[in-house]
């Protein structure tokens, strides 16, 4: 079997109480067949330590991208492009619009968000899109720059069916986290059922996040098991028919061959 963590914050978790080192956290993954995962950086300072951090690791790929909450960091669109045509880069992000936490910057937040989708089509590579308290903007954006010529992924989503299927009409995937594990999480978990199986990545959001039963702990790639076992039940199927279909959703999505067994 064959897992991917297609979201998780390699360079933010607690190397030193909990891990030894990446190959510790690779290691307990893999133990749990979680063999590759998408490190996603939030700053092009981030960006540029994270990709050196995960150099001699070809199971993890990298994304380069500012998050809409890190925008203090100043950059330029065409730092962006040059850094994200690093061929180890197979998606621009974390991107979007979060009005929940900041709403004084929403021009700005706009403004970044269109670049790493102009970015993105002229990379051919796909955008991964966080968005918070601001569905109807994120979608008009996504619309206006046409990111479907790009692709991308909705990560650790929350929203409602609609626009869920707003996503998926302009060919998005959707990506669940341990959220969708949460007790008080049914209108997600119906969204979940609603999600085509071939439209779904999974992921972690590591170190944030972490599913039941780890609640309350540091979550790691190696927990995107649990979030596969409860999104199997939830859809009707067999952990390895979940397993086989969001990693080959994965692979199609941000264009990567998986063949380390």
């Amino acid at each position: 079997m064959y897992l991917v963590d297609s979201h998780c914050h390699l360079n933010a978790l607690n190397y030193t109480e909990l891990h030894t080192d990446l190959d510790s956290v690779l290691s307990a993954a893999r133990q749990r067949d979680v063999k590759s995962c998408l490190a996603v950086s939030t700053t092009l300072s981030g960006f540029k330590s994270l990709r050196q951090m995960v150099d001699v690791y070809p199971q993890v790929y990298v994304s380069c991208g500012v998050h809409p909450l890190d925008l203090e960091e100043a950059y330029q669109q065409e730092e962006l492009l040059e850094l994200a045509s690093d061929e180890r880069v197979v998606a621009l992000g974390e991107t979007g619009l979060d009005y929940y936490y900041q709403k004084e910057n929403m021009l700005q937040q706009q403004e970044s968000f269109r670049w790493h989708i102009q970015v993105g089509r002229k990379l051919n590579k796909p955008v991964i899109v966080h968005t918070r308290d601001a569905r109807a903007d994120t979608l008009a954006l996504l619309k206006e720059e046409k990111a479907n010529e790009c692709g991308g992924v909705l990560h650790c989503f929350t929203e409602d069916q609609d626009t869920a299927k707003q996503l998926l009409e302009i060919g998005f995937y959707i990506s669940f986290s341990g959220i969708v594990t949460f007790r008080n999480a049914e209108v997600l978990r119906e969204v979940a059922r609603y999600v085509p199986l071939d439209r779904m990545l999974i992921e972690t959001d590591s170190p944030y996040l972490a599913p039941v039963p780890h609640r309350g702990k540091e979550n790691q790639p190696a927990y995107v098991r649990d979030v596969a076992e409860y999104l199997a039940v939830l859809k009707g199927v067999d952990l390895e028919t979940l397993a086989e279909t969001t990693t080959r959703n994965f692979s199609q999505l941000f264009k990567v061959n998986l063949n380390f067994g």
